[in-house]
């Protein structure tokens, strides 16, 4: 009886090549070299931002006391802050109590800074949040309409509103939309906050004009950035291959233009989110919102420093963090060419 021959090796990729590796390890390189700048970064940011109070002069005492105070009252009250010890003692008990997520004591109020700030950051993150989502979703559209009929009617009147819109401050597109929107035609409510826990219905209603007014210079940032890296992609010799090759446009600028080409308009958003979230005050004024930014406003005002040094903080960890998550949106992005077809 003949014996059967063994089966043929199986074919293939393996899972453990050298590309797959490399791949796999893309994104753990890049968080790797983003935690190695971010930690030396925030500590000398956290340093600076603690030595304000030093810088400025600023006391509790003057604060509660005014400025009549006799210079025993004084510092009686240093005292009990702590701020009779010295300087590098404060900023250790200080950077040890960031780390655990508590950002010290209000001159004002005595209240919690992490309990003010939360309250504010969760408001204008998410006015942020939904302006960075109309601001992509309209100026990747835009964008992509510019470059796929560049040099043609349809691209020169995108450029033309992208400019346009992009010249105007974000507190007169809100007045305009609460004119037109709120009081004109009643569609949204003009001022005022609601949190998602009592309706998602109300919260979208009540941070929608905020966000159209504050996504404008998004939109006109992604499309020109979007515009201009797939012009860039198109005239390029992979495309240029791909086209002799056969490929339907289609799949040409979704698998080679367009990954290609959209890490300009990606990158551009690595400080868009935290400076719509700090930067939002006179359109948290106009719309009645208690936000981060006019938190940040009012502690300045007042001389809060630990207020301030608070929003300092919150505002490094939101542009690290976010950085971060663009970067590893973009060591994802393999480029086309580089791939088989």
């Amino acid at each position: 009886m003949t014996a059967l021959a063994p089966p043929p090796p199986l074919t293939g990729t393996p899972s453990g090549t050298p590309k797959s590796r490399r791949r796999a390890g893309r994104p753990l390189a890049v968080l790797a070299r983003t935690v190695a700048v971010f930690v030396p970064v925030f500590l000398v940011a956290t340093f600076v931002t603690f030595a304000l109070r030093a810088l400025s002069g600023l006391s509790p005492a003057r604060i509660q006391l005014g400025e009549q105070a006799s210079p025993e009252a004084i510092a009686r009250v240093e005292a009990q802050w702590g701020l009779d010890r010295p300087f590098l003692v404060q900023y250790a008990d200080w950077f040890g109590d960031v780390l655990h997520g508590q950002l010290g004591t209000s001159w004002t109020n005595g209240t919690s800074v992490s309990t003010l700030i939360g309250l504010g950051l969760g408001v204008s993150l998410s006015v942020a949040g939904l302006a960075l989502l109309i601001g992509v979703v309209v100026g990747l559209a835009l964008g992509t309409l510019a470059a796929l009929r560049r040099g043609g009617p349809l691209d020169r009147a995108v450029t033309g509103f992208v400019t346009v819109i992009s010249v105007m401050p974000a507190f007169v597109v809100g007045i305009v939309l609460v004119t037109v929107l709120a009081v004109g035609l009643g569609l949204f409510p003009s001022a005022g906050y609601v949190p998602p826990e009592q309706g998602l219905g109300p919260w979208l209603a009540h941070i929608t004009l905020p966000a159209l007014a504050l996504s404008c210079d998004v939109i006109a940032d992604v499309a020109r950035q979007l515009r201009g890296g797939l012009i860039a992609a198109y005239r390029e010799n992979y495309v240029l291959g791909a086209v002799v090759r056969g490929l339907s446009p289609r799949r040409i600028f979704f698998r080679h233009v367009l990954r290609n080409g959209v890490g300009p308009a990606l990158a551009t958003l690595g400080l868009k989110f935290p400076a719509l979230v700090g930067a939002s005050v006179v359109t948290e004024w106009i719309f009645g919102l208690q936000g981060f930014g006019r938190f940040a406003n009012d502690s300045a005002q007042a001389g809060d420093v630990p207020a301030v040094q608070g929003v300092l903080v919150v505002s490094i960890v939101l542009v690290v963090g976010f950085n971060l998550l663009v970067n590893l949106v973009l060591g994802r992005l393999v480029p086309a060419a580089g791939r088989g077809v």
